[in-house]
């Protein structure tokens, strides 16, 4: 009797407060996957990556050797890792630039009433669907400075080729190539499902007033376009800061270093060198300089959009 009295109590109170018990936790059960999942593989890793990271250890030894700050602290003078830091932000800002240009290019392409558009957006999405791994194997072949097509073009047009993989200055400027193309159709494809939610009235009424067509562009589709772009950029940036497998497949990070970004620098420290310690401050620090850049955009979104 005094247990049924307390479980009355109880659901007494949540209806007070407006909450139904049973509704509370069969919500819970259905979240109990998301929230496992979220648990495992999402907060105890990042946990387990900032306790690593007071430590030296070489993955092989079981005894791990608290030294405080000093992996944090050592990243100021290691010359590779603020290599790797300029080199990441080289590769996000370029390819977050060029990628919304392409895609907005492509985007407007798209959405014009020509025969044959459905196979012409399957040929430009196409690489989407393409392994990066496998991706990045093309491209190395075609940016070949011997053998390659691109270098057989410029021979062929009595140009000069670039060196591209093998030259530090256009190594990471070909990768930045090789991202672009295969993630623009992903992003053509945002833009254009925002252009064909643009209502035509907009247009009707700006030629009736006599505007061209870069006016309309200007002033009417690429307002309206603001919160697919940021969508966009968001997107872009989070993929590159996490750029690995092209640089891996392409250039390990050569020639002499000029490709060596964040995730490759982490992969050499941790796997080739086995300093988990070092490796687990550089993962944390990736994911703070990730996360104020992503809360930063943010920002700017509820600036520039008003939702």
């Amino acid at each position: 009797m005094g247990v049924s009295n307390i479980r009355n109590q109880v659901r007494a109170h949540f209806k007070k407060r407006g909450y139904n018990l049973t509704e509370t936790v069969s919500g819970y059960m259905f979240l109990s996957p998301v929230i496992v999942w979220i648990g495992v593989f999402m907060a105890f890793p990042l946990y387990y990556i900032i306790y690593l990271s007071f430590f030296e250890w070489n993955l092989i030894d079981p005894n791990k050797t608290f030294i405080g700050i000093g992996n944090y602290t050592r990243m100021f003078s290691d010359r590779e890792f603020m290599s790797s830091v300029y080199h990441t932000f080289y590769f996000t800002l370029m390819k977050t630039v060029f990628s919304v240009a392409a895609a907005l290019a492509i985007a407007l392409l798209l959405n014009q009433k020509i025969r044959g558009i459905v196979v012409i957006r399957g040929f430009f999405y196409s690489p989407v669907v393409v392994s990066m791994v496998a991706a990045a194997m093309i491209w190395g072949y075609l940016f070949d400075p011997n053998i390659g097509p691109l270098t057989q073009l410029f021979q062929a047009a009595g140009l000069t080729s670039p060196q591209w993989l093998d030259d530090p200055k256009w190594a990471l400027n070909s990768i930045i190539i090789m991202s672009i193309w295969k993630n623009m159709g992903y992003y053509a494809v945002i833009y254009l499902a925002a252009l064909q939610g643009i209502s035509h009235d907009y247009y009707e009424a700006a030629a009736i007033d006599g505007a061209r067509s870069f006016s309309k562009f200007l002033h009417i589709t690429w307002p309206l376009l603001m919160p697919a772009s940021m969508l966009v950029i968001i997107m872009t940036v989070i993929h590159a800061f996490q750029v690995f497998a092209q640089v891996y497949v392409m250039t390990s990070g050569g020639p002499l270093g000029s490709t060596n970004v964040m995730v490759h620098y982490l992969y050499e420290v941790a796997f080739q060198h086995f300093e988990m310690g070092y490796a687990s401050a550089i993962g944390f620090v990736l994911f703070l300089l990730m996360f104020a850049v992503t809360l930063f955009q943010f920002k700017l979104m509820d600036k520039k959009i008003d939702f």
